[in-house]
């Protein structure tokens, strides 16, 4: 088993380490598939804070993660799914 995180933690983390869990399950944390630089699948977002071509910003559990590049469009969004295609140039996420 692969060490997730230092000895200690909070007892969710305990938990999801010793059940092999996966975190974003157990401590609400969004999940991120990234398909090359094209296209960009969230899990567990918050809703979106702003959107345009260039940038999108959505609300996570405990910060934001913000979308940048070129030709950005929400293709499908849901209460705590988005889809995202355009050229992804980067990603941030900030607490």
């Amino acid at each position: 088993m692969l060490q997730r995180r230092k000895k200690g933690g909070s007892f969710k983390e305990i938990v999801a380490d010793f059940f092999e869990l996966p975190y974003e399950v157990l401590l609400d944390l969004p999940r991120v598939t990234l398909v090359g630089n094209v296209q960009l699948y969230i899990e567990n977002h918050r809703g979106v804070i702003s959107y345009d071509e260039n940038q999108v910003c959505l609300s996570v559990n405990n910060g934001e993660i913000i979308i940048r590049g070129e030709q950005l469009q929400i293709k499908n969004l849901r209460e705590e799914e988005l889809l995202l295609n355009g050229v992804i140039g980067g990603l941030t996420y900030e607490t």
